[in-house]
């Protein structure tokens, strides 16, 4: 990200997001029946680069075991409504029902109840009893109370997720996760995040994760940026992260880290830049809200929104669109990239002659504004 001068003494980095930027397509063509959106996480293959967000409003285990039988992988919120109370669909429909001016007050109130061990194990029983791979998520704050809990119920990937999330936390209260320590003592692999600059990402990369999120997530939902004044665009903020990813691979002698964009990202052509960005994957959460399975009844909201003291989300009506497969793979009826996400993908794929996402990867881009 080149520097400007915003004032005497003050420089900012200038930025882009995916409104700012376009794929140019090459000399060739390719037929999109040869293109494939394979990717892999450690030992585990997927048929598409779909990472379902942990949002209530996005995943049950329902839809965990759906969106994992159509070839992407959906991360539980293991400390959310499903691992807090038996019989979460009713509290789910309670929060599609709350009025405008009461929703985030009684969503408070939703989330203050206890997380439950034997809920999580529960859960994961059930996705795991499907065969398919299982993934939950633990903030950080949460992630040394119920780790051994989530670890014993059995999930194949653990997911370390919150605004920002660094390798290095201080704090003269309490003692801080180490993540590296942490990390290494598990034996699955872990995906962290967020982050959105280099020099943030080689940490977490150097902690062991095997993959990293890049973004802030809930772009939809989350007000981040009005009530932190945190905010990196996102197309800048992967380009950054996959920067950092070939210094750490020649840094390790060989390692690969998963670049995972998370936020932003709610039509099939914020996915195609993502990826053409330097994303493996994306994590999505708004595009699945609106599938007809979603838990959310057409309503979409993040952790963030029903945080005790400081909420920095609100409760979005998405609507819905179609079921979950049509959403993902297709067939749509919509021409505003909210159907068929990863079958637009693959026709920018075709459309630019690639035929797999890391040869996408090196597509060209182009900026869609001057930059001031």
């Amino acid at each position: 990200m080149s520097e400007v001068e915003i004032g005497p003494g003050k420089r900012a980095k200038s930025a882009y997001s995916f409104d700012d930027i376009a794929i140019v397509p090459t000399r060739r063509t390719r037929d999109v029946e040869e293109v494939s959106l394979n990717w892999q996480l450690d030992a585990y293959k997927f048929d598409i680069p779909a990472v379902a967000a942990p949002m209530d409003s996005v995943v049950s285990p329902k839809t965990a075991i759906e969106i994992g039988k159509l070839g992407g992988l959906a991360v539980l919120n293991l400390e959310g409504i499903w691992t807090r109370y038996e019989d979460a669909e009713a509290q789910l429909k309670k929060i599609a029902n709350f009025s405008e001016s009461e929703a985030i007050t009684k969503m408070q109130e939703l989330y203050a109840a206890p997380i439950q061990p034997t809920l999580i194990k529960e859960r994961v029983k059930q996705i795991r009893d499907a065969g398919v791979i299982v993934a939950g998520a633990l903030s950080p704050q949460r992630t040394a109370q119920f780790h051994q809990a989530v670890l014993a119920a059995g999930v194949d990937i653990f997911v370390i997720r919150g605004t920002t999330v660094s390798a290095e936390h201080v704090s003269a209260q309490t003692a801080p996760l180490n993540l590296k320590e942490f990390i290494y003592e598990l034996d699955v692999p872990v995906i962290v995040g967020g982050c959105a600059t280099a020099q943030g990402a080689l940490h977490l990369m150097r902690s062991g994760a095997a993959a990293v999120l890049v973004g802030f997530g809930g772009g939809s939902t989350h007000t981040t940026k009005t009530v932190l004044g945190i905010s990196v665009p996102m197309a800048s903020a992967i380009v950054e992260v996959a920067s950092a990813r070939r210094e750490y691979i020649e840094e390790s002698g060989g390692r690969y880290v998963h670049v995972i964009a998370d936020g932003s990202i709610g039509k099939s052509g914020e996915i195609a830049k993502a990826i053409a960005c330097g994303a493996d994957a994306v994590m999505i959460g708004s595009p699945l809200a609106r599938a007809s399975e979603a838990p959310g009844y057409g309503w979409h909201w993040g952790a963030e929104a029903a945080h005790q003291t400081l909420p920095r989300g609100n409760r979005v009506n998405v609507g819905t669109v179609g079921t979950l497969k049509e959403v993902l793979l297709g067939p749509s009826n919509r021409s505003d990239g909210t159907m068929n996400l990863f079958g637009a993908l693959k026709r920018a794929m075709a459309t630019c002659g690639y035929s797999d996402l890391k040869e996408f990867a090196r597509v060209e881009l182009v900026l869609q504004r001057l930059d001031s």
